[in-house]
Parts: C-alpha cells; sequence; structure tokens
C-alpha cells in the first residue's frame, strides 16, 4: 500500500516529536556524565556541556574508595530487592481474594481498600503510629509502611479478573486449591502485570528517601537517594558538606554527578531484562479468542 504525502509528512511530525522527547531525557544525562568526568576547575568556570573537560576519573574513585557511597550503593540494592518482594507478595495476596464471587464482605473490603487510596492520616499520626511500634530509627521503617500500594492492587485485581474463570474451574475439578490454582494458572499467567508492578516498585523504592528523612537518624542505613540529597544540598550548608567530606566547589560538584551516575544507572538497567514482558502487556489486550 503507497502511503499518500500527506501520511508521509505526519510520519516525520511523529518521528521528530519522538527524536526531540529522546534527546529531552538523554541530553541531561550526557551532561550529568560529562560533569562527572571533567576536572574541577573546568566545573567552576562553567565549561562542561556535553563533553568533558580535563578528562579524569577522580570523582569516581573517590565515591567507589569511600565506603560511605559504597555501602549506601549496595544497601539501597538489598532494600529494593527485600521490598519488591514483600510489596509483590502482598499486592498478590490481596488482589487474588478479590475476583472470588463468593467471597464474604467483599463489597466492604474493597470499600475500606479504596478509601484507603483518597483519605490518610498525615504525617504526623503517621510519626507518632512508627514511635509507638518501635519503628522509628529502624531499617523495617523503610519497608513495612508502603509496602503495598492501593492502586497496583487494583491494577493486579483487573488483570486477574480478565483471565477466564473457565481456568480456574477446570483446576478445581482436578482438586487444586486456592493458593494452588493461583501457583498454578494464575500467576504464570500474570508474568506482563508482575513485571511491570515489581518495576513500579522497584523504581519507588530506589527513588524514595523521604521515609528515611523523616523516620531514621541512623546515617547506616540512610538509602542512597537521601545520601545524594544531602550532597545536592551541601553547597548551601556548610555542616552537611563537611559532614560529606568536600573541601571545595568544584570537587563537590564532580562527586555530585558521580554520585547522581552511581543512583540512576543500576536502575535503569532492570528494564532491558522486562522490556518483553512490557511488550507481552501492551499487545496481550489485542488478542481475541
Amino acid at each position: 500500500m503507497i502511503k499518500s504525502r500527506s501520511h508521509k509528512i505526519g510520519d516525520w511530525v511523529i518521528a521528530a516529536f519522538c527524536l526531540l522527547c529522546v534527546l529531552a531525557c538523554l541530553l541531561p544525562v550526557l551532561n550529568i556524565l560529562a560533569r562527572s568526568l571533567s576536572s574541577a576547575d573546568a566545573l567552576v568556570k562553567g565549561e562542561v556541556l556535553l563533553w568533558p573537560v580535563g578528562l579524569n576519573f577522580d570523582a569516581y574513585m573517590t565515591v567507589l574508595g569511600d565506603s560511605k557511597y559504597t555501602w549506601s550503593l549496595l544497601w539501597t540494592a538489598i532494600l529494593t530487592v527485600i521490598v519488591t518482594l514483600w510489596s509483590m507478595f502482598m499486592t498478590v495476596m490481596c488482589a487474588y481474594p478479590l475476583i472470588y464471587d463468593n467471597l464474604k464482605g467483599k463489597k466492604i473490603i474493597l470499600a475500606i481498600i479504596l478509601f484507603t487510596m483518597y483519605f490518610s492520616a498525615g504525617t504526623i499520626p503517621t510519626y507518632l503510629l512508627l514511635k509507638e511500634l518501635h519503628l522509628l530509627n529502624n531499617p523495617l521503617v523503610l519497608i513495612i509502611p508502603n509496602s503495598i500500594s492501593v492502586f497496583y492492587v487494583i491494577i493486579m485485581r483487573s488483570f486477574l479478573f480478565g483471565i477466564p474463570d473457565s481456568l480456574r474451574e477446570s483446576a478445581e475439578l482436578d482438586g487444586a486449591g486456592p493458593l494452588r490454582v493461583l501457583v498454578s494458572v494464575y500467576l504464570p499467567l500474570s508474568m506482563p502485570v508482575l513485571a511491570t508492578l515489581a518495576l513500579f516498585y522497584a523504581v519507588g523504592r530506589w527513588n524514595g528517601f523521604s521515609d528515611a528523612l523523616m523516620f531514621m537518624s541512623d546515617r547506616t542505613y540512610f538509602p542512597i537517594q537521601l545520601l545524594l540529597y544531602n550532597i545536592l544540598n551541601s553547597i548551601t550548608s556548610v555542616e552537611v558538606a563537611t559532614q560529606e567530606g568536600f573541601s571545595s566547589p568544584g570537587l563537590s560538584e564532580t562527586i555530585k554527578s558521580a554520585t547522581v551516575m552511581f543512583a540512576t544507572v543500576p536502575i535503569l538497567l532492570v528494564y532491558p531484562w522486562l522490556q518483553r514482558y512490557f511488550i507481552s502487556g501492551v499487545t496481550i489486550g489485542a488478542v481475541k479468542g
């Protein structure tokens, strides 16, 4: 089929728009990478744009040689894995029973779940509750309070609800119980939504720092994003700058950029492993039986 001239122009416009979106996402990353590989003097003089000036790896050597940074990065990775697995378990266990029509109190349970989506107690009551539970300054405070998202539960329930009941009924006729049906029927068919929600949980935990900022005072359990937050604010705080080990504005800028790269690249590398599940999730709605 030969495309008309207007269609070709439309394709070029869409391609140009996509290119602009790619550049808008890529150029800031290239700038941060160039700043992390440039000399401190070049940064102070404002000579760095998209290419390193005075190429050196001093900032990366500083970050890798400081146990504060390496432990924070390792702790954040461990925390992200734990939170993702726990949150996915909680999400599946909450969403799965809600697909059964004979579940007693189903409407009330759904109403309570939705209520928590629109209304919350607020920061101060949450702080007081965590204090009474002895979770302040405890690593568990970074795992338990935000271990489940109501929005993701709704997404998970909607996906499971779309799986034909005949598959569940066939398994039940063979003697399978609810847990067996979940493991053998629903979970294998739910890989696209599981991968998507797992990535959302992982990104949310990796990028999160507000809970650690409010509820943690032990620097040992500071996630990398909170450490980065302190670094980015060190330029206006002499006290924080001293704690982070900065001695000059140029050096602090290079270390800031290097730390941003360390905090950004690992989570970006997760997406290619889950890409095929994203493609399945996009196309699964177009398959008709």
